[in-house]
C-alpha cells in the first residue's frame, strides 16, 4: 500500500525512482543506528533475497574475492566494495548457476557515479562480444528449424551487400567459418559511436564507407585455414541472415530465442530504445567518468551490440546446458552438441562459444568489452554451474576473474581454481642433477640441498622446487618452471623461454 503523501507510480521510470528514494532512506537509517557500512545492496524488488544458506554464500563470495599476488596462483583475499572502490568502478551485476539452475542473481553499487540509482537483477549493459554467441545460438535456431545452412557460400544470402572478390579470385565462405572466426575476414573489432554522431547502416561499415569509423571488412586469409578473430566477419553473418529472413536484425533474434524463452529485457537494438533506458546503467570507462551520451551506439549488433543483464543471460546458459544433456524442449540436443563441438581448425572454439577442457571438465564461455562495459560468461557443459558478471568500467575488467575465482571457490568447481601444489615436494630424478649451460656459458644447477630438490644460478642462493604431476619442476616463490628431456633444459618464466643443455 502506498503512502498517501507518495503518488501511485504511472511509469516505470516513476517506480524505479520510487524505489531508490526508499533505498535512500533506508540506507540513511541504517546509518543512523551505527551499522553503516560498505554494503549498498539493500534488498529492493529489483534484488531479491534468498534463503539464508544462499545469502550466506553470497556473503562469503564479496567478502573474499581471490585477487592475484605477485605470486602465480596465489590469492589474497578482498572485499567486492573496495575492489570496486579500487578499480573507479560505479557497479557490477552477477548471475551464479549451480545445479543446474538459477541460484542468484545480484546487482551491486549504482549505475553511474554519484548516483543513487543502484544497480538491480534487472539493470542492463551492454554485453559487447557475447553478442557474437548469443546471435549464433539465434542461427543454431534457425539451423535447427530448417531456415538457413552452416556450410552454404552466405553470397547466396546476401542481397543488400557482397562479399568482393581479391582481384581475380572470389572466396567462398559459410556461416560456420564466419561464427568460429575461421573466414579469413578481416577487423577484429568495433569502437562504437556516440550517439549524436552520425550512424552508418551495416553496409557501410563493412565497406568501410561513410561515416563508418573502421575498415572495410574483406576476405585476406584463404578461409578454412587458420584462425583469426573477427567482429567484421560476424558482422557479415549478421547482414547474411538479415538479408535472408528480410526482417530487422533484433526483430528476428527477438521472435528467435527472446520471446520464446521468455528474456523480456534483452535486445539488440542500436541505439536502446526509449522504454529500456530506464534500465540501462552508463558505461563509464575509466576513474568513474560517465561517458558522454551514456553509452556508444554499435550497428555492428551481432557482434557488439546485445544489451541484456546476468540474469538472462544465465537463462540462456540454462537452455544450452540442458539441451547439451537431452533435456530441453526448445534447442535439440544435436543443435548444441554441433554447437559446442570444437571446429576443425582450432579446438578451442565451437559455433560462437570459446570453449575449454581441463581435466574432466568441459566448459564455455566467451567474454564482451564494449567501451565502458566489460563482461564475462562461463559455465561447464555436463554440469548444472556457471557465473556471469557485467561491470559498467572498463578499469574493472579485472574484478571479474578474481568473483569467478571467488565463486569457483564457494562451489567447488572442478578443475577451474589452480591445484594446491604445496605438498608436490620429491626428490630429483637421478637423470635431471647436475649442470646446464646456456649460449653464453652461464651455468644453471639442478641438486639437492637439504633433502630437497633446489636450482641454484650463478651467485643467487639455492631456490627451493617442486614437482608437478606432469613431472615438471617449479618455485610457486618465483613463478618459474623447469621441464628436462634428456640433456636440455628449458627455463620458463614471465612468458620467456631459455634453453640450456649439458656440457
Amino acid at each position: 500500500m502506498y503512502s498517501d503523501l507518495i503518488p501511485r507510480p504511472r511509469s516505470p521510470k516513476f517506480k524505479t525512482m520510487h524505489n531508490n528514494i526508499s533505498m535512500l532512506l533506508l540506507s540513511i537509517a541504517v546509518c543512523l543506528t551505527g551499522s553503516c557500512n560498505d554494503k549498498k545492496d539493500i534488498a529492493t524488488s529489483n534484488n531479491p533475497r534468498y534463503a539464508t544458506t544462499v545469502e550466506q554464500r553470497i556473503t562469503r563470495i564479496t567478502n573474499n574475492l581471490q585477487v592475484e599476488t605477485e605470486v602465480e596462483s596465489q590469492f589474497r583475499n578482498d572485499s567486492l566494495y573496495k575492489r570496486l572502490r579500487y578499480y573507479h568502478t560505479p557497479g557490477i551485476s552477477v548471475a551464479v548457476i549451480n545445479d543446474g539452475k538459477l541460484e542468484w542473481a545480484r546487482g551491486f553499487g549504482v549505475k553511474e557515479t554519484n548516483s543513487i540509482d543502484s544497480i538491480g537483477v534487472e539493470t542492463l549493459f551492454q554485453a559487447g562480444s557475447i553478442s557474437k554467441p548469443v546471435f549464433a545460438l539465434a542461427v543454431m535456431k534457425l539451423k535447427q528449424d530448417g531456415k538457413v545452412d552452416l556450410d552454404k557460400d552466405v553470397n547466396q544470402y546476401l542481397k543488400s551487400w557482397k562479399i568482393p572478390a581479391n582481384n581475380d579470385w572470389q572466396p567462398l565462405i559459410t556461416l560456420r567459418q564466419l561464427l568460429s572466426h575461421t573466414a579469413g575476414t578481416t577487423v577484429h573489432g568495433f569502437p562504437g559511436y556516440m550517439k549524436s554522431e552520425e550512424i552508418p547502416s551495416v553496409q557501410e561499415v563493412l565497406k568501410g564507407s561513410g561515416p563508418a569509423n573502421t575498415a572495410a571488412v574483406r576476405v585476406n586469409i584463404l578461409p578454412g585455414t587458420q584462425f583469426r578473430y573477427s567482429g567484421g566477419g560476424t558482422t557479415i553473418a549478421q547482414l547474411a541472415v538479415s538479408d535472408l529472413i528480410a526482417k530487422p536484425f533484433p526483430a528476428i533474434v527477438r521472435e528467435t530465442i527472446f520471446d520464446p524463452l521468455n528474456l523480456r529485457h534483452s535486445t539488440y537494438e542500436q541505439p536502446l530504445p526509449d522504454s529500456k533506458e530506464v534500465l540501462a546503467s552508463t558505461a563509464s570507462p575509466w576513474k568513474g567518468q560517465p561517458l558522454k551520451g551514456r553509452y556508444h551506439v554499435y550497428p555492428e549488433m551481432a557482434t557488439a551490440g546485445l544489451w541484456t543483464n546476468p540474469s538472462e543471460l544465465a537463462a540462456l546458459v540454462l537452455e544450452v546446458q540442458k539441451a547439451y544433456n537431452g533435456h530441453s524442449s526448445f534447442f535439440r540436443k544435436e543443435t548444441i552438441v554441433e554447437m559446442l563441438t570444437p571446429q576443425k581448425i582450432m579446438k578451442d572454439i565451437g559455433i560462437g562459444f570459446f570453449l575449454e577442457k581441463k581435466g574432466t571438465s568441459e566448459r564455455f564461455g566467451h567474454n564482451g568489452w564494449d567501451e565502458g562495459f566489460v563482461a564475462q560468461l562461463t559455465a561447464y557443459t555436463k554440469e548444472g554451474k556457471g557465473a556471469i558478471v557485467m561491470v559498467n568500467s572498463n578499469e574493472g575488467y579485472a574484478i571479474m576473474d578474481e568473483i569467478i575465482r571467488s565463486i569457483a571457490k564457494e562451489y567447488k568447481w572442478s578443475d577451474y581454481l589452480p591445484n594446491d601444489k604445496k605438498n608436490a615436494v620429491t626428490g630429483i630424478d637421478p637423470a635431471d642433477s647436475g649442470s646446464y649451460y646456456n649460449k653464453d656459458s652461464l651455468e644453471m644447477k639442478i641438486v639437492m640441498l637439504n633433502n630437497r630438490p633446489q636450482l641454484v644460478y650463478q651467485h643467487q642462493n639455492p631456490i627451493p622446487l617442486y614437482q608437478s604431476a606432469e613431472k615438471y619442476y617449479y618455485s610457486p616463490s618465483m613463478n618459474f618452471k623447469v621441464h628436462i628431456n634428456n640433456k636440455e633444459l628449458r627455463f620458463e618464466q614471465g612468458g620467456n623461454s631459455q634453453v640450456y643443455t649439458r656440457k
